[in-house]
């Protein structure tokens, strides 16, 4: 995967340098729960950070960064939106099926980070995630006008249904992080353990097989043109957990 994560980084590194002032570099990364999407678009990020401030001799530390990396999780419907719903019990035990995502906010991002840059041209902010209390927190990750290449993850980037369609119509490339089923239900099963979403292996396999799987099966079967497929496998060296992206899906 690391070689991968390389080609990757230098394959939009030339393509950013090819952009007009003006405007950003949109990415988004998609894939079932479990792939390694999570991981795959923070560690381009960091190599995109790391080849500008390899251009830039004499760079201070608090240079800011090129390349910024938005995860999905916070825009999870919280558990009181859930709890609104006409079938609040169904609507928690599909937490992470598309239609408990607020995706009409992220399309409303999406079409603000494409206009063009100027000068008046202010941070916009992106809800992140606390899986303390499993709930997001709005306006948490900053997109600052210097932050010129954005790459974003999660289930449904490019899922064949608006908004996430139209928001995947903006995008300049779309890549899907591919990965046979029994490797994505291993990765789980010990992710909800050890998150606390699961109280043990039985618990956390129903839920694989009920939740995550189902909604991976849509991913799959309803997903459109990408510009990359990128397949995920067991890999000793690739641990999203390392990453302290653990995530609910």
């Amino acid at each position: 995967m690391e070689d991968q994560v390389e080609r990757l980084a230098n394959k939009v590194w030339d393509k950013f340098h090819h952009l007009s002032r003006s405007q950003r570099l949109l990415i988004g990364v998609s894939g079932i729960p479990g792939s390694g999407k999570t991981t795959l678009a923070a560690k381009v990020a960091s190599r995109l950070n790391q080849l500008y401030h390899a251009q830039l001799p004499g760079a201070s530390a608090g240079e800011p960064p090129i390349a910024g990396f938005v995860p999905m999780d916070g825009y999870h419907l919280s558990r009181a939106q859930l709890d609104a719903m006409p079938d609040p019990h169904m609507a928690h035990a599909r937490r992470g099926a598309h239609f408990t995502f607020d995706a009409e906010s992220f399309f409303r991002l999406i079409k603000a980070l494409r206009k063009p840059l100027a000068p008046e041209t202010r941070t916009l902010y992106a809800p992140s995630f606390d899986h303390a209390v499993k709930d997001p927190v709005p306006d948490d990750i900053a997109i600052a006008p210097t932050t010129r290449i954005l790459l974003f993850e999660g289930n449904y980037l490019s899922l064949d249904r608006d908004p996430w369609r139209q928001a995947a119509q903006l995008m300049d490339e779309l890549w899907f992080v591919e990965v046979d089923f029994e490797t994505a239900r291993r990765r789980l099963v010990g992710r909800h353990v050890k998150a606390g979403i699961a109280k043990d292996e039985a618990e956390a396999n129903k839920r694989v097989s009920e939740n995550d799987l189902v909604n991976g099966k849509q991913i799959v079967e309803e997903r459109v043109k990408v510009d990359e497929i990128i397949v995920s496998k067991q890999d000793p060296h690739w641990k999203p957990e390392e990453q302290g992206l653990e995530k609910e899906e």
